[in-house]
């Protein structure tokens, strides 16, 4: 097996250890806020992952980024989901009139 495949496969699975570890220390109170403000985070790795594949030679590598891009690209939609929730939720709801008011003539 090549070397440098050997690296990022551990440098890949150190990463999934590490991040797995950090978010399960994160309070649930946070894990909206701290979704919002990944958003830019998961575009950057979208933007990674596409110059991935621009210079991917073999299938491996084709794999990957398309697995690295389509992770990040549910990461930014998810993340825009659930800040748009966050938001509904501080938005006032429209009080009915009620039926039994006086009409103005």
């Amino acid at each position: 097996m090549d070397t440098q495949l050997l690296n990022s496969l551990a440098l890949f699975v150190l990463a999934i250890l590490v991040g797995f570890e950090v978010i399960s220390k994160v309070p649930a109170t946070l894990h909206t806020p701290l979704m919002s403000g990944a958003n830019s985070i998961h575009g950057i790795v979208i933007v990674g992952a596409i110059i991935i594949a621009a210079e991917a030679s073999d299938p491996l590598g084709y794999v990957l980024a398309f697995v690295a891009t389509v992770f990040g690209a549910a990461n930014v939609v998810g993340g825009y989901v659930v800040t748009d929730r966050m938001l509904q939720m501080f938005k006032k709801k429209p009080v009915a009139a009620k039926a039994d008011a006086p009409k103005e003539a």
